[in-house]
């Protein structure tokens, strides 16, 4: 079974969250660190990894990440908070 990922990214601000789901942390937190794409995390400067669960199942990881999407930010900061209260950038300690 194919592990997944959901993570949330922040900005240098921490004023925007963004949260997705893949299957290979490490490239796709990368990819987002290089702009690589035109979408909302590169449009707000979101490379900041500041959470990410390990889940079971791709598809698990897709329902995982709807459900901290349809979440509020208070919902998302209490997330963040519980495993990284200082907010450092999680991606250099996968590395």
């Amino acid at each position: 079974m194919l592990q997944g990922y959901v993570y949330i990214l922040t900005n240098k601000a921490k004023t925007v969250l963004y949260t997705g789901v893949t299957s290979d942390l490490i490239q796709r937190v990368h990819q987002h660190k290089q702009k690589r794409s035109s979408g909302f995390s590169s449009k707000y400067n979101c490379n900041l990894l500041v959470y990410y669960e390990v889940i079971d199942g791709i598809e698990a990881a897709i329902q995982r990440e709807k459900q901290i999407k349809a979440g509020s930010r208070a919902n998302k900061e209490k997330l963040i908070n519980s495993i990284n209260p200082s907010w450092k950038d999680l991606y250099y300690s996968l590395t």
